[in-house]
């Protein structure tokens, strides 16, 4: 048989496919997402349905997404239907539970203190099955079982005397810009004379030393240069952090902010707090980000320990 997984773009795919590997079934898998660069490149080979972009809050996407997700519940036999959200998740799993099929919503790890309004949306629907990844805020409804970034640990290495190759990654939200980093950011870069990858998004750029900007990097390409990089700096979306982690480099993140209009809230906040109580991150604010941060996430690499345990669903 086969098992739906189900995620938006970005950080939500991300997590998601990082899981996979860890959920208690043998089935086949069979991906509903976005298309993008990212997501394409992360999904080469699988078998993917692709829907439309499902802005934050946006119903007319969500009700239009799960009209194009309806067909997959008359073609195939799904065992379960498992998500990551967010509004997909709104759009597909009480489609499931209409049809009896068990469906899954682990809600993303960024939610360190309660669940997002997708989470708390299908906390009203019969059936579906609530999960969190942050155990301070496990309840009878909703079960902890285990956090996508079980089993990473950091260990200290030679620090570099200096930075020489640096990915910048702001994810690729179509709606908020990080311009306040790249202001400060951009010209500490360009000062230390570092060859960057620059993954912008809708971030503007113009009139800062930021050369050749990339709205999108296709996932194994920026893979690959974070492998090769000194230095990872990104925004603290868990899409990116997974990304660094899993290059073997401990990133350095900056958390947007709602007030400067950088999210829609301050999540970004608690998944940047939560990675450095668990050691998996250097943080620090936009405005303050220093060479002597930049050395201090150089100076450490991260390793996988292998013994992350699968998902108590």
């Amino acid at each position: 048989m086969t098992a739906l997984l189900v995620a938006n773009d970005g950080g939500h795919l991300m997590q998601l496919k990082t899981l996979s590997r860890r959920l208690p079934m043998d089935d086949t898998f069979h991906w509903v997402t976005v298309p993008t660069p990212q997501s394409e490149s992360l999904l080469a080979g699988e078998e993917v349905t692709w829907v439309k972009p499902g802005p934050t809050r946006d119903v007319r996407a969500a009700v239009h997404n799960a009209l194009l997700a309806f067909p997959l519940f008359k073609r195939r036999r799904l065992s379960a239907v498992v998500s990551t959200g967010s509004s997909l998740a709104v759009s597909v799993l009480p489609q499931a539970r209409l049809r009896g099929t068990p469906a899954y919503y682990i809600e993303s790890a960024t939610r360190t203190d309660g669940p997002s309004l997708s989470g708390r949306m299908l906390a009203k629907v019969p059936g579906v099955e609530l999960y969190t990844q942050n155990s301070s805020w496990a309840s009878r409804k909703w079960k902890y079982a285990g956090s996508v970034f079980d089993g990473w640990q950091a260990r200290p290495t030679e620090a570099p005397r200096k930075v020489s190759k640096v990915v910048v990654s702001l994810g690729t939200s179509r709606t908020y810009g990080f311009r306040r980093l790249l202001e400060h950011l951009a010209p500490l870069l360009h000062e230390a004379g570092a060859e960057v990858l620059w993954q912008t998004g809708t971030t503007d750029t113009s009139g800062l030393p930021v050369l050749d900007p990339r709205a999108a990097v296709p996932a194994a390409e920026l893979g690959a240069a974070m492998r090769e990089a000194d230095l990872v700096v990104a925004h603290a979306g868990t899409g990116v952090a997974l990304e660094a982690l899993q290059a073997g480099k401990l990133p350095l993140l900056v958390p947007r902010r709602a007030e400067f209009e950088e999210h829609v809230d301050d999540h970004q906040e608690q998944i940047a707090g939560m990675l450095r109580a668990r050691g998996l991150a250097v943080v620090r604010e936009a405005d303050a980000v220093s060479p002597e941060d930049f050395l201090a996430a150089a100076g450490s690499a991260v390793d996988l320990r292998g013994d992350a345990q699968p998902l108590a669903l």
